[in-house]
């Protein structure tokens, strides 16, 4: 666990070994750190703590392999390799840093896009969903069914990146804190790391936000600074490893989008440093134009990003943790 105050005017003195004595979900390297943090803590401290109480939820999963990837894997019955070795992706595309040792053979400088799942077309939603999205897609099993995906299938380990922006913007807009419908949605996305060996996982977004052009900005110190302001235009999804699927076509795969509305656009750009770093430059390309069909929101993948959560705070611009 990363120090809670990391990131403040003075630098960590060791190890988060200090929890928090109410929630428990966060650590300090001391009590000077969190000391300064509280004023940041406190306002997430008793939403933390009931997620801690539902801890035991984690675990609850509706795929086959839920105990085999948590539960076997604490208890060393099973390693994270042995359970990638099993279904044929350890160490190949985009699952390349989903084990210690895969991480350990690439670098996050590959200028290539690793399009691929690595899995047949029925393991993985490499084309455009049958079916118009629900208008609430509330679990993993809703959204294993709407996607004709078998339960067995590993893909949720990729696709928590997307799936945590649509959950997040199902949030702001049950909060009132964006429209709930747009035709345009800017997200910056702060702290990316291994998901940079895993953007084809975002074209997701396609089904999740039909019709809608999404623009989002990676924001991080681990994006290398010769990639910085890169944009990539994720016109698909991630690929199978069929050589006759239809997702090798993307004019066909946009047919298969137009089925269910209007086909969107999804737009990444790297940045690279911290966001409070780099806020002014960021904000003015990506609210220059906003209108009331526009969304804007910011996911903060480091919950100890404090300067950056404080521009958020002073902004009101809506955000998640």
């Amino acid at each position: 666990m990363e120090c809670a105050g990391k990131g403040s005017r003075t630098r960590c003195t060791g190890p988060a070994i200090k929890r928090c004595g109410r929630c428990q979900a966060v650590g300090y390297c001391s009590v000077s750190h969190q000391i300064s943090h509280w004023s940041i803590h406190k306002g997430e401290c008793e939403r933390l703590e009931q997620h801690m109480k539902e801890a035991d939820v984690l675990n609850d999963f509706p795929f086959t392999f839920s105990q085999e990837a948590t539960v076997q894997v604490c208890e060393k019955l099973e390693t994270r390799c042995s359970f990638l070795i099993k279904r044929g992706i350890h160490r190949v595309g985009m699952w390349m840093c989903e084990c210690n040792c895969g991480t350990s053979l690439v670098s996050l400088d590959h200028p290539r896009l690793v399009d691929g799942w690595c899995l047949s077309s029925m393991l993985c939603p490499c084309k455009g969903p049958l079916s118009p999205i629900p208008e609430q897609l509330n679990s993993w099993k809703e959204y294993y069914e709407w996607r004709c995906i078998p339960l067995h299938s590993p893909v949720a380990l990729l696709l928590h990146w997307p799936l945590t922006i649509y959950q997040a913007i199902q949030l702001a807009a049950l909060r009132s804190l964006i429209p709930e419908t747009s035709n345009e949605l800017f997200i910056h996305y702060l702290g990316p790391d291994k998901e940079l060996l895993q953007l084809a996982a975002f074209g997701e977004l396609h089904a999740l936000f039909p019709g809608v052009k999404v623009h989002m900005e990676l924001v991080g110190p681990a994006i290398p600074e010769y990639r910085d302001g890169d944009t990539m235009d994720l016109h698909s999804y991630a690929h199978c490893f069929e050589a006759d699927c239809i997702c090798k076509s993307s004019d066909k795969n946009v047919r298969s989008s137009l089925l269910i509305g209007k086909y969107s656009a999804v737009t990444l750009r790297l940045r690279t440093g911290y966001y409070h770093d780099r806020y002014k430059e960021i904000a003015k390309v990506s609210t220059h134009s906003l209108s009331c069909k526009e969304v804007y929101i910011v996911l903060l993948m480091l919950f100890t990003w404090i300067s950056s959560h404080e521009i958020c705070s002073i902004d009101r611009i809506p955000f998640l943790i």
